[in-house]
């Protein structure tokens, strides 16, 4: 383990206790929040909060294992010999982010077979995608990260190639009052992942010791800040404008 500042102790235990309240919130928000959608979209606040509580269990584990790995005395940190487990990040992301695809799906309202085609495929590379990345986070050498990461863009690029142009025709028959959101939700989801690659790449192109473990672990929580909660109630707001908006059909027909 790299020996590093108090300062910098601090900054990364604090991301991770925030983030864990944080999702926890919004876990709490959007399953409330189930109520106040029709019965077509329920199924995507129950998925949407899933991911919420999925993180939040795995930011607790990061940071008890955070503070497991040093021993601060007298504004000191030293490292205590116990191992920081990392690999909770990608377990987490290995579940949550092919529901996070889901979530989205779910809540445009396509047909049954749609739905499933798309989730299912979207899934897959959102899995293939986390596979990839983990052998090149843990690797010794810069070349196995960039190699690795290379890999792992792939089916990321295949991902946004489905969200722009595979659902462009769902896209543009969603409602007017939910169009915006949807596309605004396809752009977090974009812009959001492409900030994990950018953190990922952080230990290959000259950041070393303790300057590119902080920059990894608060980059990773911001990112998953924003790609989790913040994009949940994006599709929170997208649920409930379609929610009226069917009702208000029906009361109109």
């Amino acid at each position: 383990m790299e020996i590093i500042s108090i300062g910098q102790y601090d900054l990364i235990y604090n991301a991770f206790s925030f983030t864990f309240a944080a999702m926890m919130a919004a876990t709490l928000f959007f399953w409330f929040g189930r109520s106040q959608v029709s019965d077509a979209y329920k199924t995507a606040m129950t998925v949407t909060g899933l991911v919420t509580f999925i993180a939040a269990y795995h930011y607790l584990r990061i940071s008890q294992s955070w503070v497991e790995s040093y021993t601060v005395m007298n504004n000191t940190v030293t490292a205590s010999g116990i191992g920081f487990n990392d690999a909770y990040r990608y377990v987490d992301w290995f579940l949550t982010v092919p529901l996070l695809l889901v979530e989205l799906i779910l809540v445009m309202g396509l047909s049954r077979q749609e739905t499933t085609s798309k989730a299912i495929r979207l899934g897959l590379l959102a899995a293939l995608m986390v596979g990839l990345g983990y052998p090149g986070e843990i690797a010794d050498a810069a070349s196995g990260r960039w190699l690795w990461g290379v890999l792992a863009m792939i089916p990321f690029l295949w991902i946004v190639y489905e969200l722009f142009v595979g659902l462009s025709r769902s896209v543009a028959q969603q409602p007017d009052s939910a169009r915006g959101l949807v596309k605004a939700a396809i752009w977090v989801t974009v812009l959001s992942w492409s900030f994990y690659p950018v953190v990922f790449f952080a230990g290959a192109v000259g950041l070393e010791g303790t300057t590119a473990l902080t920059v990894v672990q608060v980059g990773y929580t911001i990112a998953d800040l924003v790609a989790k909660a913040a994009f949940g109630v994006l599709i929170f707001m997208i649920a409930v404008r379609k929610s009226e908006w069917e009702m208000g059909r029906v009361k109109t027909a």
